[in-house]
């Protein structure tokens, strides 16, 4: 079954290939498609967001499953930020490398001791009906210090989750895909697309 998820993020869309394509689904994203603009992401909340890029998806791939995500970090020293802007905290065109030294910077300044925080990850997703279905994961764990690891992506390097005692970026893939919160909310989406076969 194909699954069009609604996203130019590389390492995202990895992900959902080693998650679900296992399970016997093909991802398909804006790459595969000769036109298609991805709208700005100027909602108030992941989901907002999540729903711009599945609408935009769906108006030219109607009847497949769609999918639009949008997920980001949540510091709680630092009143939930950068949240919604985790992608561009450090700017617009901002490099993974720039948004962490910047989150480490402002953690310095305001945070204290409280270092915990969580990844969220909302899916707006369409069936091939057209139903609309709002799907989320979290994973809770706390901030460290400095970089540690060099795989996965964004703030991987600096986030512990919760029983661990390393990062998502030390973590071989395999394992992060068992405990992230893109592979929590992946779980729900496959049993809805179960449910619904």
């Amino acid at each position: 079954m194909d699954i069009w998820v609604s996203t130019s993020n590389s390492g995202k869309l990895n992900e959902y290939r080693n998650i679900l394509e296992p399970k016997g689904f093909k991802i398909f994203s804006p790459a595969d498609l000769n036109v298609f603009t991805m709208p700005p992401e100027d909602g108030d909340s992941f989901e907002a967001n999540a729903r711009i890029k599945a609408k935009a998806m769906k108006a030219v791939q109607p009847g497949h499953w769609v999918i639009g995500e949008d997920s980001g970090l949540e510091v709680d020293g630092l009143n939930g930020l950068p949240g919604i802007h985790s992608a561009r905290y450090a700017g617009e065109k901002a490099q993974d490398s720039e948004n962490v030294a910047k989150l480490l910077k402002m953690m310095s300044i305001r945070c204290g001791s409280n270092r915990k925080a969580q990844f969220v990850c909302t899916l707006v997703v369409y069936d091939p009906d057209g139903n609309e279905h709002v799907i989320t994961g979290d994973l809770k764990g706390t901030i460290a210090a400095k970089q540690m690891g060099t795989g996965g992506f964004g703030y991987d390097p600096v986030f512990i989750p919760d029983s661990y005692e390393k990062t998502l970026a030390e973590m071989e893939r395999s394992e992060k895909n068992k405990i992230s919160h893109r592979a929590q909310a992946a779980k729900s989406l496959l049993s809805l697309m179960q449910g619904e076969q």
